[in-house]
């Protein structure tokens, strides 16, 4: 029977392949334009590649979770807890990153960032995390209004994030949770 509810999954081994195509179309769609092609090229072949991917998934602290209508993928998230934090505010408490929320291209405005955000802050409730955080690129600005929506404060402190040799200004977001 098809559905058009999105069915949310925690990625295993076997979805390395999926998950590096999501992630590579996903962040192309996102950023495309906004640094050279060879950049681009560069940070896709970086971290959305099948050993970076395979690496990821197994380490039993990085969370990723897809989105699913039938058999196909529409959206992922990455949800990682590492310390250093980036916000001095989240020093003393409990915290974990966003890491990455994309939804494909063809999917955005139809609830599935939502979805996958209410998942995510679930997620990180159940694991006793006070605060949920994000770095968002300072000109994103469906993003930025989509985090703020959500709840999201934007502490103002810059994370840079270059693109290859683009340099590339985020700023870290958190929200209480």
């Amino acid at each position: 029977m098809q559905t058009t509810v999105p069915v949310i999954k925690r990625a295993v081994a076997s979805d390395e392949a999926v998950l590096a195509e999501l992630g590579r179309s996903t962040f192309y769609d996102t950023f495309t334009g906004t640094c050279t092609e060879k950049d681009m090229e560069e940070v896709l072949e970086t971290f959305y590649n099948l050993k970076q991917v395979a690496e990821e998934l197994q380490d039993p602290e990085d969370y990723y979770y897809i989105a699913w209508i039938n058999e196909l993928p529409v959206g992922y998230v990455r949800i990682k807890f590492h310390r250093p934090f980036p916000i001095p505010l989240l020093e003393t408490k409990s915290a974990i990153e966003l890491k990455r929320l994309y939804v494909v291209k063809s999917y955005i405005g139809k609830g599935i960032g939502k979805l996958l955000m209410d998942f995510t802050e679930d997620f990180a409730r159940t694991k006793n995390y006070e605060y949920l955080y994000l770095s968002v690129w300072e000109f994103n600005e469906r993003a930025k209004k989509f985090y703020q929506n959500c709840g999201f404060i934007d502490s103002l402190i810059p994370n840079d994030f270059p693109l290859g040799s683009t340099p590339q200004t985020d700023y870290w977001y958190y929200k209480s949770l």
